[in-house]
């Protein structure tokens, strides 16, 4: 049972802040990887989850990651691309579970590797240009492509 399931059955449905990290992994064409979870929507996003009891934020992109598409990132490479929080990030899941979300994002470049669907959360990944991207995608996700992109427009 993982950290947020253990505290669950203490608290409800009560308001929860989790904590979580993604990471946009580009390829050598400086292509996207994106993922598209089996949640009802089916929407694409970035690769990521929630903190473990004892992970920093990049070992959790890098133990996320692993698992779900069997990419070993090395931990040294990640540059954090920001953090994000607040009255934004708000969700209420399916079973009416409330959080708000605190999301560390990380950027990586020149990853060589193929995904392979490696849990019951993914049912695709593919590799996007930033140009072409895939629709639709989780809101926060969306910000934080933005984001990059307006960060790296002038470079």
């Amino acid at each position: 049972m993982s950290y947020v399931e253990d505290i669950r059955q203490y608290i409800g449905h009560r308001p929860l802040i989790l904590n979580g990290s993604c990471v946009l992994i580009f390829d050598d064409h400086h292509r996207l990887l994106m993922q598209r979870r089996h949640e009802p929507q089916h929407r694409w996003g970035l690769l990521g989850g929630l903190m473990e009891l004892g992970e920093s934020t990049a070992d959790v992109v890098v133990r996320e990651v692993k698992e779900e598409s069997s990419i070993d990132l090395p931990k040294d490479q990640l540059q954090l691309l920001g953090i994000y929080s607040g009255r934004n990030h708000r969700a209420e899941a399916p079973n009416g579970d409330i959080f708000y979300s605190v999301i560390t994002a990380y950027v990586i470049h020149d990853v060589a590797a193929t995904p392979v669907i490696s849990d019951d959360e993914s049912d695709n990944f593919a590799w996007f240009n930033l140009t072409a991207l895939p629709t639709p995608i989780v809101g926060s996700h969306a910000q934080i492509i933005a984001d990059y992109q307006e960060s790296h427009q002038s470079k």
